[in-house]
């Protein structure tokens, strides 16, 4: 595994992890890193069947092609990347294929109130700004803001064939910086009214399945919309493998095996959905942590970081996920757990403070410098 935070729950499961150095949303990978790490790791395991790759890589096909010149690329290519996250090559590709798409622009824009600022390649909704009366800044893009809720279209696909997944319901968590920051997700129980309307599903599906065909995208991937009523809008595609993998990876099958059968242009068979509602939501730090202490962690919690990593406030903490017989008993289920795990943090650093007569303990991760964990 290689990745930005090596949490406590990532060093269990990999058999060997390696860090990079960065900061989470920041647009940018360290190339040297990447290739470094990943030539380590494979000749560690004496050889590996591919590659695959988590957000972060969308604003640098460059990178994921010097990836796939040294590696078995298990997912999208440099190319299909390129094609999808470019806003004005996808926008291009929507017209093309009649998908409904928000207008986008460079700017500069009469009305700012209807245009969102946003970066490109960006990930995680913390890079969207409310729009500007000039032009949008190097590297980013104005996109027309629409009515509605906000959904995926979670599936997997082989370049000719997709097979649907869960729509998810997705949910924001606004800070006074990042007003559209991504919070959490869920996907309804079967016995559940469906939040939209059939067509609109079925419009989405084939929306999706034209672009796959049209990019040779493979894997799991995910299609980000806005629904109002009848009327829905793509707003991207992701490529990859995302923050959904907890709230979809709950059937039988793993959902990486069946994310590397695609991936390899061999559709699995796909397991029947589970009966009851699933979600999973970031906890965001209420203040910033210096240093985290050790903690007794619950079993629904992920992405746990480990003792001793520095935390900035609003940063993400870690995620907690919940099932349940409906989307209320999950979201109510979401927010509990949530305050508890914050509860948790703070009862545990007051102990250490106590138990340290209130000098601060020199932990691990203290270095001048060193990045938020997100």
């Amino acid at each position: 595994m290689l990745d930005l935070f090596g949490d406590e729950d990532t060093l269990a499961l990999a058999e060997a992890h390696r860090p990079l150095p960065g900061r989470f949303g920041a647009g940018s990978r360290d190339r040297a890193g990447v290739l470094g790490g990943l030539s380590e790791l494979s000749e560690r395991a004496g050889g590996a069947l591919g590659v695959v790759l988590g957000s972060g890589f969308e604003g640098a096909p460059d990178l994921v092609a010097a990836v796939a010149a040294r590696h078995r690329l298990l997912g999208a290519g440099a190319e299909t990347v390129a094609a999808l996250k470019d806003p004005f090559r996808l926008a291009a590709l929507c017209e093309r294929l009649a998908i409904p798409h928000p207008a986008i622009t460079p700017g500069p824009v009469a009305e700012r109130g209807a245009w969102l600022v946003k970066r490109t390649g960006g990930c995680g909704g913390s890079h969207i700004r409310p729009g500007t009366v000039g032009a949008a800044p190097p590297g980013h893009y104005l996109q027309a803001r629409k009515p509605g809720r906000a959904f995926a279209l979670n599936f997997l696909s082989d370049g000719r064939r997709i097979e649907p997944l869960a729509l998810t319901e997705q949910w924001q968590a606004p800070s006074a910086l990042r007003p559209f920051r991504y919070a959490g997700a869920l996907a309804r129980g079967q016995a559940e009214a469906a939040p939209v309307p059939a067509l609109v599903v079925a419009g989405i599906a084939e929306a999706a399945l034209r672009l796959a065909r049209a990019t040779g995208l493979t894997g799991l991937a995910s299609a980000d919309c806005l629904v109002d009523g009848e009327n829905w809008w793509l707003l991207e595609i992701n490529p990859r493998p995302g923050a959904t993998l907890d709230v979809l990876d709950r059937r039988p099958t793993p959902l990486l095996i069946q994310h590397i059968e695609a991936a390899l242009g061999r559709m699995p068979a796909i397991d029947a959905a589970p009966m009851d509602a699933t979600g999973a939501e970031i906890c965001y730090a209420a203040r910033t942590c210096a240093a985290v202490p050790p903690l007794d962690w619950p079993d629904h919690v992920r992405d746990r970081p480990r003792a001793g990593s520095p935390v900035a406030r609003d940063a993400p903490f870690c995620t907690v996920t919940a099932s349940g017989p409906d989307a209320a008993a999950v979201r109510g289920e979401l927010r509990a757990r949530t305050e508890r795990v914050r509860a948790l943090l703070e009862e545990t650093e007051n102990d250490h403070e106590f138990q340290h007569d209130g000098a601060e303990p020199q932990r691990p991760g203290r270095a001048a410098g060193r990045e938020p964990r997100r």
